[in-house]
């Protein structure tokens, strides 16, 4: 195995997962492009493999949901092998992600040919190739590395496939298709770069390739391949379009993640491990056999706080009833409730990975704001489900058709475990109703809510429903959540990519209206207390307040206030990039569903926003 570069954990959940394109350079300097590898790869050189690793996390709510035993956090740096040298430490082992190259046509940037891998040079155990012609010659480096296409094809359904070049080129007759291709760069953009025969002159420009049904108009269809799995190719109906290798719509990670809650977050649970597994399977949740269990095989390995036989059946039958009652389509609904009870955690002389501290709403805000909570410690769970290509998977969707992670399922998944803390800020259910019910922004909303049906309709077709629910209340809480991030980061030094949203928001039996906005980092200790800090309620007054101003106003108006800037994407209203965009690792729906006018209203529109009468009385 050649070692081309290093990933961070953080980044395998997100960007780099199985199945994403990375671009590496290598020690030599020369540009590698290769598939991120799936599940089965992470255990080819493993020692311990699948959940017996020592990489290893649990939380049992999105366990229950996903509906598998653990996760595993990414073979990235050092591993425990499992075994001690003669000294009695233990054997380390340091770990990359597998990767296989992709895609397997590179040019020459000296001589333009452009090949497949099996006819460029290489040395034994390094990843460069280079072109043996150009290598050496007068005024060029002793060795000439070739660059990987910029051109690949991609499915809905995540196949990965090369660009047809021979296919592409327009041959003359009676070639015979044996002699190399160039590709030369003979003008600006796409329509000056051209696929050439050496062998029959025969040529094309690339100009049309990214054009709607481009590849089926020269008889290719999808290719099913999956280099990530290395499996036989799949079936598939789905039309191939070409994307850059690069581009951000190669690879839409799918992800779930959980928030840790009493009593899940605490050393009990921690200590109970692998065992919980063996405990959920206990058929009839017999107390005998958990007691059994408890006696003959926990006790004598127990690592966790000190208690009796007695109490431990007790707070594990708890658990039993928390789990068996929990509702799987809506993990935040329990969340939202801690969040919201106003009390703080109360430390039984154990670690908590869950502490808040609620904070009185200030004056100016009663009547608007509900709940001010200052969360001082939390832990975040986040799972990668598998991934989509082309557009993203939106909100619940469940229909749509993901691509695996794993030629076949595992009772396991990829995950990290991030600690933090952050700010919650709950609306008042009474003003928000009475705005909700207006006939302005009912109207609004359906506008933009119609727009995303279309939109939605036109790429799934009318047998699969709308899969999130674009209430008023959803606009207005994710917007401001934008506009609050964008304020923290220009009042308190966080970067705005360093923040995230969490969206409680649901018109049901159990009605939700509120975000968590945090930050986290992945180690044992978290981050440092800044922005807790700011969710005081002398601080949170005017950080809120001057949120709402920010978006009264925009740079890029009357284009942004008019729609004008959502014409290419109708999934926003008054929103763009210079108001109340983030960096999308930031955003739970890829900056979409915006506006800044049900926030604080808009010229001509005064009374629209919920917080128009904050916004008019500090003119």
């Amino acid at each position: 195995m050649k070692e081309i570069g290093k990933l961070r954990r953080s980044q395998v959940i997100s960007t780099y997962g199985p199945g994403a394109i990375i671009d590496f350079r290598s020690p030599a300097g020369a540009p590698i492009s290769a598939v991120s590898g799936g599940l089965e790869a992470w255990d080819q050189d493993a020692t311990r493999k699948n959940l017996q690793n020592d990489q290893v996390i649990y939380e049992p709510r999105l366990q229950k949901k996903l509906d598998v035993d653990g996760f595993r956090t990414p073979p990235v740096g050092e591993e425990n092998t499992g075994r001690r040298d003669a000294r009695g430490k233990p054997v380390m082992q340091e770990r990359q992600i597998p990767a296989t190259r992709f895609p397997n046509w590179h040019f020459c940037p000296s001589c333009e040919l452009l090949q497949h891998t099996d006819f460029w040079r290489e040395e034994p155990g390094k990843p460069e190739l280079f072109c043996g012609d150009c290598s050496g010659k007068p005024g060029l480096p002793k060795r000439q590395y070739v660059v990987p296409v910029r051109f690949v094809v991609a499915c809905e359904n995540g196949h990965l496939g090369e660009f047809p070049w021979q296919r592409w080129c327009e041959h003359r007759a009676g070639c015979d298709y044996k002699k190399p291709l160039k590709l030369k760069a003979e003008g600006a953009g796409l329509a000056g770069l051209v696929v050439f025969c050496t062998g029959c002159g025969g040529k094309k420009s690339m100009r049309s390739a990214f054009s709607l049904n481009a590849l089926e108009r020269i008889g290719c269809g999808c290719s099913g391949r999956r280099p990530w799995l290395q499996t036989a190719k799949e079936v598939c109906d789905k039309p191939p379009a070409v994307i850059q290798r690069g581009a951000s719509n190669a690879y839409f990670p799918v992800i779930e993640s959980s928030i840790d809650i009493p009593p899940w977050g605490d050393s009990f649970q921690e200590a109970l491990g692998s065992y919980w597994k063996r405990i959920t399977k206990i058929i009839g949740r017999d107390r005998a056999s958990i007691r059994r269990l408890v006696e003959e095989e926990i006790m004598d390995d127990w690592g966790g706080p000190m208690m009796s036989v007695d109490d431990m059946v007790a707070r594990i039958e708890l658990r039993l009833s928390l789990i068996d009652n929990l509702d799987t389509d809506n993990l935040r609904i329990e969340e939202h409730a801690h969040l919201t009870s106003g009390n703080p955690v109360e430390k039984i002389r154990e670690k908590v990975n869950f502490e808040i501290r609620a904070e009185r709403v200030p004056d100016r805000w009663r009547g608007q704001l509900q709940h001010l909570v200052r969360v001082e410690r939390l832990r975040e769970v986040r799972a990668l489900r598998g991934f989509t290509r082309l557009t993203p998977m939106t909100g619940e969707q469940r229909d749509r058709k993901m691509a695996l992670l794993s030629a076949e399922r595992k009772r396991w998944l990829p995950a990290i475990e991030v600690f933090g803390e952050g700010i919650f800020v709950a609306l008042d259910p009474v003003k928000l109703a009475e705005w909700e019910s207006t006939e302005p922004v009912q109207s609004r909303t359906a506008r933009l809510r119609d727009a995303a049906e279309r939109e939605w309709r036109a790429r799934n077709g009318d047998d699969v429903p709308f899969p999130l629910e674009l209430s008023p209340r959803f606009l207005l809480i994710h917007t401001l959540s934008h506009a609050f991030i964008r304020r923290l980061s220009l009042d308190c030094g966080y970067s705005s990519s360093s923040l995230r949203e969490r969206l409680y928001v649901s018109t049901g039996d159990q009605p939700m209206a509120g975000f968590l906005v945090y930050t986290s980092a992945p180690d044992a200790d978290g981050t440092l207390g800044g922005l807790s800090r700011e969710g005081r309620a002398e601080r949170i007054e005017v950080t809120l307040l001057q949120a709402i101003k920010d978006l009264e106003w925009c740079s890029s108006d009357p284009l942004c206030s008019a729609e004008i800037n959502s014409f290419a994407d109708s999934l926003n209203l008054a929103a763009c990039h210079s108001c109340a965009f983030l960096p999308e690792t930031s955003c739970e729906h890829f900056n979409r569903y915006l506006d800044r006018g049900i926030v604080g209203g808009l010229p001509g529109a005064s009374d629209l926003g919920f917080f128009c009468s904050e916004v008019e009385g500090d003119r």
